[in-house]
């Protein structure tokens, strides 16, 4: 196919244009990394020379110079695009990758699975929490509600974490926070709910854990209590997520599924069981919860 020297130019043009940006882009990197790693500006121009001559990415090729490390580019990039980074990992769990590891490909997944749930039933034209469900223990519902709260947060705003697993609870332990306070506290009767939240390490994001194992979590969770907690939290914040039990364990998970408006299902291949899976999905969608669809687990 024949190109006319009117598209080329354009083509010459819009390559000039792409090459600016990307320049401009770098030098802010740069910038950053000058500011908070002092990176000196001859090793600046060092690498947006070999960027000019060879091509690549300014960190890659900046830690390859041995100018900066791995940790230094993603704390630069972080702040370029405004998200929160932490680098100190070991104040967190590791299965925490949206914020340990935010641009590795676990993290990129969480991101696809937030777009698919803010173009479909948290649009924001019904004001919905999320409850996170599976049909067995160990299906990764922690993981992946804790993970979802934490790219909600990333978006700016402010996300809650609730945590009504109130048999077996993990975002405490994920979060490294203390678990003295929580959902059954609130549900009970014996503590507001803003004295049980407390802030997570991850910016925007708040925790309000299970709090002490009570011996009637289900009915705890039919409580009006449950339902004017839910409608409060999704007045104050942006997202709502709710971490939840196994559905094999009682009815917990579909009465809280109920309380928040939608759902989202975790399995794991291969180890599923097809006619449990099924029986929670129907469940969920006999009453008014909006199903979100059905996540497998392989982490």
């Amino acid at each position: 196919m024949q190109t006319s020297p009117m598209t080329l130019s354009a083509a010459l043009s819009s390559n000039h244009d792409d090459q600016v940006v990307q320049l401009k882009r770098d030098r802010l990197i740069g910038q950053i990394l000058a500011q908070s790693k002092g990176l000196e500006p001859t090793s600046i121009d060092r690498v947006l020379r070999h960027q000019r001559q060879r091509g690549g990415r300014f960190g890659e090729i900046a830690v390859a110079m041995g100018l900066v490390s791995e940790d230094d580019v993603f704390e630069a990039l972080a702040q370029q695009f405004g998200y929160p980074y932490l680098r100190e990992a070991p104040a967190l769990d590791s299965e925490l990758v949206c914020a340990c590891d935010p641009l590795g490909d676990d993290a990129q997944g969480f991101r696809e699975l937030r777009t698919e749930l803010l173009t479909g039933v948290l649009d924001g034209k019904t004001p919905r929490a999320l409850a996170v469900v599976s049909p067995e223990r160990g299906d990764g519902r922690s993981y992946v509600a804790a993970n979802l709260a934490i790219a909600f947060a990333q978006l700016g705003g402010r996300t809650l974490l609730i945590d009504a697993d109130l048999r077996a609870p993990r975002q405490h332990e994920l979060f490294r926070v203390h678990d003295m306070v929580g959902l059954s506290h609130v549900l009970s009767g014996r503590l507001a709910p803003e004295f049980a939240m407390q802030p997570s390490p991850v910016p925007g994001l708040v925790l309000l854990g299970a709090g002490a194992t009570p011996p009637n979590p289900a009915e705890l969770l039919h409580r009006a209590a449950f339902q004017a907690l839910v409608e409060e939290s999704l007045a104050k914040f942006d997202h709502v997520v709710i971490d939840t039990s196994a559905s094999s364990q009682g009815s917990e998970p579909r009465i809280a599924a109920a309380g928040a408006g939608a759902a989202l299902v975790v399995a794991r291949p291969q180890a599923a069981r097809m006619d449990a899976l099924q029986h929670l999905v129907d469940s969920l969608g006999k009453g008014s919860t909006a199903v979100a669809g059905v996540v497998l687990n392989e982490h």
